[in-house]
């Protein structure tokens, strides 16, 4: 009885290694397809030390709040204050500087539209939302690694900083206390992953990327839209689709 046992086992064992052989070879052969296949522009980065392109970028954006003292203290009709993602987009252009075969210098920039919202929640269940409209001449500054390139494709890690003014003039009026009041300077530290595709004539790069605002936003801590409130900073996630 064990014999029969023993051999099928046997064929089991057998036929799990003739599959991970298979797999194995197959997936050589594909990787060998892939890094053999027909390059586009095989000498696209090598000839060109610096290069241009444009941006289209999508985004989506929220507030991040920090409760001031008179919140915890002094305001007992206001039960809470909820930022929102909203989403907005960005156009700009690409000045890109070839350091090393894996490294790169960027200049991005680009005009970003922003909204952003907080929702001012009461304790007599009404509630109010404060729309933040926002258009800002950003310029990021940006680092970029590059892995190898293998057949049309090659990965690459971002990162940098990226200051931005708000410049659609509605910051001229001090003191308001009838909306919340955000400064027209900010800082970003960014980082993202992507992708750039060879094709015969351009290179296209996808590329998602995450800022992080350094600086405090808020402006007016007197009015009652800024008096619950210690800070406002920005969060990012942004889709870029990117043409040299």
């Amino acid at each position: 009885m064990q014999i029969p046992h023993i051999r099928h086992k046997y064929h089991l064992y057998c036929a799990k290694v003739i599959f991970i052989l298979l797999l194995v070879c197959s997936g050589e052969s594909l990787a060998q397809q892939f890094m053999w296949a027909r390059k586009n522009n095989p000498y696209y980065d090598e000839k060109r030390k610096v290069s241009y392109g444009f941006i289209i970028g999508l985004h989506t954006a929220a507030y991040e709040i920090k409760y001031s003292d008179a919140f915890v203290t002094g305001m007992d009709s206001l039960f809470s204050v909820e930022p929102d993602w909203r989403p907005g987009f960005a156009l700009g252009f690409l000045v890109n500087y070839r350091a090393h075969e894996f490294l790169d210098l960027r200049i991005m920039p680009q005009v970003a539209f922003y909204e952003n919202i907080l929702t001012y929640r009461y304790t007599d269940e009404t509630s109010r939302q404060e729309l933040v409209e926002s258009t800002v001449v950003e310029l990021p500054v940006l680092v970029k690694y590059k892995s190898m390139r293998r057949g049309n494709i090659r990965m690459y890690m971002v990162g940098g900083l990226k200051p931005g003014i708000e410049a659609s003039g509605q910051r001229n009026v001090e003191n308001v206390t009838d909306r919340l009041e955000i400064t027209s300077f900010n800082l970003n530290v960014d980082a993202g992953i992507g992708f750039d595709l060879y094709f015969p004539l351009f290179k296209f790069s996808p590329e998602i990327r995450f800022s992080r605002g350094l600086l405090n936003q808020l402006d007016n801590t007197t009015n009652p839209y800024g008096k619950p409130l210690k800070s406002v900073t920005t969060n990012t996630i942004s889709f870029n689709m990117i043409f040299q």
